[in-house]
């Protein structure tokens, strides 16, 4: 077994409000900082797992994120690297 280190990026579907989003945005243009159209807070989860190879690390990993680190009705994910730890 190796270890392997997968960062994944959990967002709010762009078809859904992000109120959090919407209060940075709001706070920015009150700093100043003008021409921010936008903006969507979500969450990096950063795991370190054991499995056999990158490619089983991988699979571990979505796995995880579709019955528990995204929620499926409202947020989209992207596994962004698995590496090795």
């Amino acid at each position: 077994m190796r270890r392997f280190r997968a960062r994944v990026r959990v967002m709010p579907r762009p078809s859904l409000l992000d109120p959090q989003g919407q209060a940075v945005a709001h706070a920015l243009g009150e700093l100043g900082f003008r021409g921010v159209a936008a903006v969507r807070v979500g969450r990096t989860v950063e795991l370190t797992l054991e499995a056999e190879s990158a490619e089983a690390a991988r699979e571990g990993a979505l796995a995880m994120c579709g019955r528990l680190l995204a929620n499926p009705v409202t947020e989209d994910f992207a596994l962004d690297a698995v590496e090795p730890a």
